[in-house]
């Protein structure tokens, strides 16, 4: 038997499925260390130049006293160069003035080599603050000072800006053609003050403000 069917016009209702919503998951936690501390590290850099640099010295130089040693071990005589390298370093005594130049130069290079292996680098990207676990975020320094010299632009009677920023402070300086300078260097301070917050950065730089009015022409 068939099902008697609706006459024309009419609705017929269809079941509902209705689906528990399920509350949104909680974010991962922050880091406590990071989040607001400061405490993210500066992004290091992987030196590609320096270390290519070294790498293929340090392999011509062995390569070519592996070569001499071989040679002399098979009762062939010493480069020229090694013996009368040896003959120097024999006769010449500590404090000659090539001695000292050569070690100088040599200490040099050793610090410098230090220096890059203990420093981070790339200090054009001041490091975010981390609000995950697995992500790390960088801005770079042109960047966030371009972000506050258009914050600083849009403040009434500020007709041009200039901004210098470095890891420790944003030193901002700004010229107002009118209004009372003390009133456009406190809403500069404010509005700077904020835009520094908001740059989400891991230490956010010390603020240095100057107004003054435009110099005379001619």
């Amino acid at each position: 038997m068939s099902e008697p069917q609706g006459s024309e016009g009419t609705t017929q209702r269809l079941p509902v499925l209705e689906k528990l919503t399920e509350p949104d998951p909680a974010p991962p936690p922050a880091l406590e260390s990071d989040v607001g501390s400061g405490h993210s590290g500066r992004f290091w850099s992987p030196r590609r130049v320096p270390a290519a640099v070294v790498a293929v010295l340090l392999l011509a130089v062995a390569g070519l006293f592996l070569y001499d040693i071989t040679a002399v071990r098979a009762e062939q005589p010493a480069m020229r160069w090694r013996r009368e390298l040896a003959t120097q370093l024999a006769e010449r005594p500590l404090d000659d003035t090539w001695v000292l130049v050569g070690a100088g130069v040599a200490a040099a290079l050793g610090l410098w080599l230090i220096v890059l292996a203990a420093t981070p680098g790339l200090r054009r990207i001041l490091p975010m603050r981390r609000t995950h676990a697995d992500v790390r975020a960088g801005l770079y320094r042109e960047a966030a000072a371009l972000v506050l010299r258009d914050r600083a632009v849009e403040v009434a009677g500020v007709q041009s800006v200039r901004v210098r920023l470095s890891r420790a402070k944003a030193d901002v300086s700004a010229v107002s053609h009118f209004r009372e300078l003390d009133d456009v260097r406190a809403d500069l301070d404010a509005v700077l003050g904020d835009a520094i917050q908001g740059l989400g950065l891991a230490r956010p730089p010390s603020l240095s403000l100057h107004v003054r009015r435009p110099g005379k022409k001619g």
